[in-house]
């Protein structure tokens, strides 16, 4: 279960590279790629610049999430959506923050893999023989496109029985990146000034365009959020310690790839005509020719696990805010009995979708860096806002707290600013795909709200006599031996009064033994308890479920169990109750129904609440049904429907007029 592994193990350290790493550890493919693009090669770009990347990851990522984040672990969980379920019930406004973290990090599910993908593959480029590659053709398209296909095929048969090379490859991976940085560090060493912070400071302050240059600087620091959200997979200790390996290689790496440009590119101008007449590349001219094509091949493995690493975690995502009431109920599979892994189909495609659109609009990894960083950002200020809560949860000291808020919202606005810069240039198509995922997000939360306006609940004891009255009575056509509803109520005296309308109004349903059954939603991840109430013994029982946000809803399995507990106990005699059949010990029929909504005409509901009650029923109508989403039997469930009348409409005023009597 979701328990934490905070023990350093070898096979946890590995299990963090192959998982953990993939989306940070293949930034070094594009970054200083996007910064010298249309910039002239001098010490002041490249020191300072390499100065920024050092201080970012040092701030984001080491101080940020590695030693502060990575402390709010919700049961070894980690992810916007673990850190909500732990201050949500703080202040109700911090959905608006989890909710916008989680849409920015699906819209950023849809850039990474065609960006690694792709600027892996533009590394053939470095052959001599294959210069002007996917210039003049499509090409490298078509090899990313094939390799997407694939990829997004395989999904549905899960990652188990390759996911142990993960962790090997990403350790050659990032060896590699030591190495290559290592065997250029003395090309200039002057380089190593850029450790000290005075240069990152001065390039953002006096440097033409300098300021505006962190949206490039800032791609070395996206993966900073998978950290986080795969906190679950390995636990905090394996990830604090490979993180000193890996930031360690990705440093030499960056040292290599400035000290490289410094000796041998210096003054000159990188304009997409020089760019591609010299094949200038800041991360492969760090490879001999004999290595390229080792090289592209262990790149594009990288970049696959890093692609790989970002969508389990959309899956995962989806999958919490399903359970949190944020995201339209989907069919999920499970491809393996491995802990975390799963596969929304929809999600998949969708991503893959999203993949392709990205790929034949850009075509180039330099364009794709115009729309990368700016969803991950909107991600990161979400995680801000709400670890600072969490901190305050934690009594923390205060000037501790506005200390943390202070420095993490000027650096992360600093860089929104910087990034705003790429809206026009391809970041539009990023933030247009998360406000979408935001947008549904909101309208499902939102029609929650408006719903429970109209929801009545009544007290179940004034009809408890009713309901045994019915059970008891002969001319009454049975039902069924055993009735379930789903109830919202969260108070077991409580019902809500459909459900007894439906019992004993619209067609009387005459029943052995009446169940409700209620499903409350735990902010701990993988709790799985059940509590009993015999509210009437054998005659009206009302069970509910404590699940957490991350434990599949299986009611139809999960009721079986309850009922086989139950018995077992003699709490119950679930035999039917004809006499014939009572004689053989035969067990009674269980008849689930599930009353459907629908939005009634009779609303006189304001302009914005209407139209997000329209796209709350449209959206339901194409996701999965309550009943499949609770995983029940189609076979012994009867779907009732009936109006959602929220505001009703005003009666008319109407006056009765009388004939006069002559």
């Amino acid at each position: 279960m979701g328990k934490s592994t905070n023990k350093v193990t070898a096979a946890g350290l590995l299990i963090a590279l192959g998982i953990i790493y993939g989306d940070i550890g293949t930034s070094p493919l594009y970054v200083f790629n996007a910064i010298i693009g249309n910039h002239l090669i001098s010490e002041d770009l490249i020191i300072g610049a390499l100065s920024c990347i050092i201080w970012t990851i040092t701030l984001q990522t080491t101080i940020k999430y590695v030693i502060l984040v990575l402390r709010a672990d919700n049961r070894g969980e980690g992810g916007t959506f673990a850190l909500y379920a732990l201050v949500r019930r703080r202040k109700r406004w911090l959905v608006y923050p989890a909710m916008l973290g989680g849409a920015a990090l699906l819209a950023d599910g849809i850039i990474t893999p065609p960006i690694s993908i792709t600027s892996a593959i533009e590394g053939l480029r470095e052959l001599p023989a294959m210069r002007n590659l996917g210039q003049a053709d499509n090409t490298i398209v078509l090899i990313v496109l094939s390799i997407l296909a694939a990829f997004f095929f395989l999904q549905q048969f899960g990652t188990a029985s390759i996911g142990k090379l993960f962790g090997p490859i990403m350790f050659i991976w990032f060896t590699m990146l030591a190495v290559l940085g290592v065997y250029h560090l003395f090309d200039d060493l002057s380089i190593f000034k850029a450790m000290n912070p005075y240069y990152a400071i001065n390039f953002v302050t006096y440097y033409p365009g300098g300021f505006w240059l962190l949206g490039a600087v800032f791609l070395c620091t996206t993966g900073a959020e998978a950290l986080y959200s795969d906190l679950g997979h390995c636990g905090r200790s394996n990830i604090r310690v490979s993180w000193v390996y890996v930031k360690s290689c990705l440093l030499l790496n960056y040292f290599g790839q400035g000290a490289s440009l410094l000796a041998h590119n210096d003054g000159r101008l990188i304009s997409p005509e020089v760019k591609a007449e010299l094949g200038i590349n800041a991360f492969y001219d760090l490879m001999p020719q004999w290595f390229i094509i080792p090289g592209v091949v262990i790149a594009t493995t990288a970049a696959i696990i890093a692609s790989q690493a970002m969508i389990s975690g959309s899956f995962t995502l989806i999958s919490e805010a399903i359970r949190l009431n944020l995201w339209p109920k989907l069919k999920i599979r499970y491809p393996s009995e491995e802990k975390g892994q799963l596969f929304i189909p929809s999600t998949n495609f969708m991503l893959f979708l999203g993949c392709v659109g990205m790929v034949l609009y850009f075509k180039e990894s330099t364009r794709m860096e115009s729309a990368y960083g700016l969803a991950i950002i909107v991600t990161m200020i979400s995680t801000t806002i709400l670890f600072s809560n969490f901190m305050v949860a934690k009594r923390i000291k205060p000037a501790l707290i506005y200390l943390f808020l202070t420095v993490f919202l000027i650096v992360e606005f600093a860089y929104l600013s910087a990034l705003m810069q790429k809206f026009t240039h391809g970041g539009y198509i990023t933030m247009l795909i998360g406000g979408m995922m935001f947008c549904i997000m909101y309208i499902w939360f939102r029609s929650r709200r408006i719903k429970n306006r109209y929801v009545e609940f009544v007290r179940l004891e004034h009809y408890v006599p009713q309901i045994q009255e019915l059970s008891n009575d002969k001319t009454v056509p049975k039902y069924a031996t055993h009735l379930v509803y789903l109830t919202s109520a969260n108070n077991p005296k409580e019902i809500e009064h459909k459900i007894i309308y439906s019992i004993l109004n619209k067609k009387p349903k005459r029943s052995d033994i009446y169940w409700f059954v209620h499903v409350d939603t735990m902010d701990d991840p993988y709790t799985s308890e059940y509590k009993v109430d015999h509210i009437i013994p054998n005659d009206i029982i009302r069970v509910e479920f404590r699940l957490g946000f991350r434990v599949d809803p299986k009611i139809n399995i999960m009721f079986r169990k309850v009922v086989a507990d139950l018995v077992a106990n003699k709490e119950v005699n679930i035999t039917s109750r004809y006499e014939s059949l009572e004689r053989n010990n035969v067990v009674g029929d269980f008849q689930f129904i599930v009353l459907e909504k629908y939005l009634s005409q009779d609303n006189e509901l304001p302009f914005g609440e209407r139209v997000v009650m329209k796209l709350y029923f449209w959206l339901k109508e194409i996701s999965l049904s309550e009943e499949r989403g609770f995983g029940l039997d189609t076979a012994n469930v009867t779907v009732e429907k009936f109006p959602l009348i929220v505001a009703p409409v005003t009666g008319p005023s109407m006056k009765r007029i009388f004939e006069e009597e002559e």
